[in-house]
Order: structure tokens, then C-alpha cells, then sequence
């Protein structure tokens, strides 16, 4: 451990309250994929095909959140999947883990700015994007710098107006199926309409998997936040637990609710994107219901949603950016620390790293952004993929060195049930990609190859650490398990 981490005015500040450690976990996923994806998905497969899918991808997420769980409340570290797959597979996975995060958030804040200056558009049709960009760049960037305890206010707030906006629209559609609001009573009607409640077949349902997959992709910031939570040891499993009744309450409900109240034949459903924010299907039940003003409303609260991605992009990026550096598998001055315990070298490289994304995207049709985006795309799922194996590895050495279970501060159950599902469900969905590029008369090349760069990506990492530094795969009996002293504060 270098001495920079030792010293008390030089490491990462602590400034994460219960609150807020709760609110990253409950608002991580609900995002545009709750407010606008899940309207194709319906249309798609047909309500029960779409509730099938959300419902798979919650409970293996929610396998992941506990085997994450179990390693951030044991070691709490800002590296998170970078320092767990080091310690306890190979330091190869882990450097190509922590490159993987890296940037896949920092693709992912060019691409929340291209979505904020479409939806800004809304309002102020035109407006020049590049304005709107810089402005957003600049607000998520200052929230960032002035402290971790800014980035986790903000993130509060944000997490809360999502929140407010899904209970209030669970109870307006209760009232609809049932006639209270709305005109008629509905009942189950748009459930047996057709060949609902499932529509497609198998590789559509599979489809639906991918976009289920990418909406609860945020979920892992937890384990990023846990290294700068009070305490970590009570925050963590509080978060966590939090997770399955969101899983549970946000996305099937609300996913039952649009099914119920929107027949899957509606062409509106399949139009549901940033720039139709009038067809979200969170706004074509909200005007259903009577509220004229439902479109600038969902508009507001998607804005808000895109901004919180970026923000909890360029806070969890730069933190894991930073935990390379220390840990000498990125440039040492990434490493450093201002007087607030910011990262601000990574900072800056992961805002430029955006910024130039972003850039990317106003030129030649953004043929480069768009390959860019589609690389960091299947990321998410290769992070996801790190921490069950970790998870799993962590448990075995665990007991091979003769530890007793119930000195963890929390235990994830299932095991091993959890993060072998979990790993088997990834590996399917990251295999299923694209299937579509292989299913028809001849292989479309170009969409295989833009589906699946990001493994290629990955593998060159991962195998070219391993070459270069000679790694190995860590036995269980030697693997890390020592912890360093974290901060208790409540």
C-alpha cells in the first residue's frame, strides 16, 4: 500500500451518509430504461414477454448487489471490482476490470450529454447543442469537484425525484385499471389482446433481455461509493437490501402498470426514445389519465435522470481510475489527491475523455462515437461477469484459509446458487447480443462486429497484462484477505 493512502490529509474523505449510500443503490438503474425502453419492450414481446425478462435480469442484479454486498462491506475500497478480481483471481483480471469501468462510464458521460442536449431541445428547439453540452459537462464536473459529500447530495436529489415520479405514477395507474381515474376500467383486458401476454417468440424475448440488462446497469456504483461511505460496514447492506424491493416495486409494477393500462399493439410504444418524449410510455398514461402537462413533466424528470447517470459516471469512473494509479496499473499522476481528497488528475482525464466522445459525435455522422457507445455497451455486463467470480472466489478462499462465515459483516445467501447464476445469465446475455447478425440468410459482419468489439477489447487487456507481467491466478490459500483499517464514523 503506497504511503499516499496511509496519510490522513491525502486519501479519499469519507462524505457518504446512510442516505445517500441508499439512494445511489435505489436510484443507480432508474433511468431512461424504466422511462423510455420499457415501452419498446412491451411492443416487443408483449407484456408478460417484457415483465418475464425485467423479472430475470432484477433477481440476477440482485445476486450481484449481494455478492458485491458481501466484498465492499468486508473490504470497502473505491477500486471496488478492480482491487476484488486482483486479490482474489488474477491482478490481470483486475487491471482489465478497472480499464473495462473506466471507460465504459466515461463513454457513457458523452453520451448522457448528446441525450441531455436532445432533450433540452424540448423546450428550446433552437438552441445550439454545443452550449447545452458544455453547460451540462460543467455542472456535472463541478459536483464532482467540490466533494464527495456534492456528488452525494446531488445524487440524493436526483435518486428522489425519480423516485417521487414512479410512486406517483403506480398510484395513478392503479386507479385507471381499476376506473377510479381515466374513463372505464381496464382490468386484464390488454393482457389477453392478441397473442399477448407474450408476443415474438424466444430470440425476441432474448432481445428484450439486452435492454432489460442496460437499464439496470448502474447498480454497481455502491460498491464504488462504499470507499468513501462513514461507514461502510452498516451503509452497505442497508443500500443493498433496498435493492430488491426497487427491483421489485420500480421496474415490475411499473412495467405491469404500462402493460395493463397500453395495449402492446399501441405504435406509440415502439417510438418511446430520447426525442419522443411525448410517446414515453410514462407520459402517454399520465395524458390517459387526464394530466395535460404530462410531457413537459416526463420531459423535466428525464433530464434529470440523464444527468445523474452522468454524474454518477464521472464520480465512480474517476474514483476507479484513481484506484489504478495507486495501485501502479495506470500513470502515477492519476493518483493524486487535492486537500478535499478528490482525484482530480483522474478527473480531468476522464472529463476529457467525455468531453472528446462527445466531440465525436458531431462529426461524420458520429460514425466513431457510435462504434465508441457500442464498444462501452456490452462493458456493464463484463463488470457484472467480474464480481460474481470474484464474489465466488473471494467465499472459497475465504473458507480454505480457515475463516469463520459468520465474522463477515454481511453474508450474501444462496451461495454458491447466487453468483453462479448470476455469472451463467451475463454469459448468456453477452453471447445473445446480436443474434439477429447471425440469424439471417447470410451473417451481417458489420453489426457482429459492432455488437461484440467490446470482448476482443477486453481479452487484448487481459491477456496482454497477463503476458507482459507474467501473472497467474491467485491459489485460494494465498489470496489477500487482509483489511485495511476503514473509518467507522456514524
Amino acid at each position: 500500500m503506497s504511503k499516499q493512502h496511509q496519510t490522513t490529509n491525502e486519501r479519499l474523505q469519507p462524505g457518504l451518509k446512510a442516505r445517500h449510500m441508499t439512494m445511489i443503490a435505489l436510484g443507480g438503474s432508474i433511468g431512461t430504461g424504466l422511462f423510455l425502453a420499457s415501452g419498446g419492450a412491451i411492443a416487443s414481446a408483449g407484456p408478460g414477454g417484457a415483465l418475464l425478462a425485467y423479472a430475470a435480469v432484477g433477481i440476477m442484479v440482485y445476486f450481484l448487489m449481494t455478492s458485491l454486498g458481501e466484498l465492499a462491506t468486508y473490504m470497502p475500497d473505491s477500486g471496488s471490482f478492480e482491487t476484488y478480481a486482483s486479490r482474489f483471481v488474477d491482478p490481470s483480471l483486475g487491471f482489465a476490470m478497472g480499464w473495462n469501468f473506466w471507460y465504459n462510464w466515461a463513454i457513457t458521460i458523452a453520451a448522457e450529454l448528446s441525450a441531455a442536449t436532445l432533450i433540452i431541445k424540448y423546450w428550446f428547439p433552437d438552441s445550439p447543442s454545443l452550449l447545452w453540452s458544455v453547460l451540462f459537462l460543467a455542472l456535472i464536473f463541478l459536483l464532482n469537484v467540490l466533494s464527495v459529500k456534492g456528488y452525494g447530495e446531488s445524487e440524493y436529489w436526483f435518486a428522489m425525484i425519480k423516485i417521487i415520479v414512479v410512486i406517483v405514477f403506480l398510484i395513478i395507474g392503479v386507479l385507471m385499471i381499476f376506473g377510479i381515474m381515466g374513463g372505464e376500467a381496464v382490468g386484464f383486458s390488454n393482457f389477453t389482446l392478441g397473442d399477448a401476454p407474450f408476443h415474438g417468440g424466444f430470440f425476441t424475448i432474448l432481445g428484450v433481455f439486452m435492454a432489460a440488462g442496460f437499464s439496470f446497469q448502474g447498480t454497481e456504483m455502491v460498491g464504488v461509493a462504499a470507499g468513501e461511505s462513514h461507514n461502510p460496514r452498516e451503509h452497505v447492506p442497508r443500500a443493498i437490501r433496498q435493492v430488491f424491493w426497487r427491483i421489485l416495486v420500480f421496474y415490475i409494477l411499473a412495467i405491469l402498470v404500462i402493460g395493463l393500462l397500453i395495449p402492446y399493439t399501441n405504435p406509440n410504444l415502439l417510438q418511446g426514445g430520447i426525442e419522443n418524449i411525448g410517446v414515453s410510455p410514462f407520459t402517454l398514461v399520465f395524458e390517459k389519465a387526464g394530466l395535460a402537462f404530462a410531457a413537459s413533466v416526463m420531459n423535466a424528470v428525464i433530464l434529470s435522470s440523464v444527468l445523474s447517470a452522468g454524474n454518477s459516471g464521472m464520480y465512480a469512473s474517476s474514483r476507479v481510475l484513481y484506484s489504478l494509479a495507486l495501485r501502479g496499473k495506470a500513470p502515477k499522476f492519476l493518483a493524486r489527491l487535492n486537500s478535499r481528497g478528490i482525484p482530480m488528475n483522474a478527473l480531468f482525464m476522464t472529463t476529457l475523455v467525455g468531453m472528446v466522445a462527445f466531440f465525436a459525435s458531431l462529426f461524420g455522422d458520429g460514425v466513431v462515437y457510435n462504434w465508441l457507445l457500442n464498444a462501452s455497451g456490452m462493458c456493464g455486463f463484463i463488470t457484472w461477469l467480474g464480481i460474481a467470480i470474484s464474489h465466488y472466489r473471494f467465499r472459497r478462499a475465504y473458507v480454505a484459509q480457515g475463516r469463520n462465515l459468520n465474522d463477515l459483516p454481511y453474508k450474501a445467501r444462496w451461495f454458491p446458487f447466487g453468483p453462479l447464476f448470476a455469472f451463467a445469465l451475463c454469459f448468456v446475455v453477452i453471447l445473445g447480443q446480436n443474434v439477429a447478425a447471425f440469424t439471417g440468410e447470410t451473417i451481417d459482419w458489420y453489426g457482429v462486429a459492432v455488437s461484440y468489439i467490446s470482448i476482443p477489447l477486453f481479452l487484448l487487456v487481459w491477456l496482454g497484462y497477463k503476458w507482459n507481467k507474467k501473472t497467474k491466478v491467485i491459489p485460494l490459500q494465498e489470496c489477500d484477505l487482509e483489511v485495511h483499517p476503514v473509518h467507522t464514523r456514524s
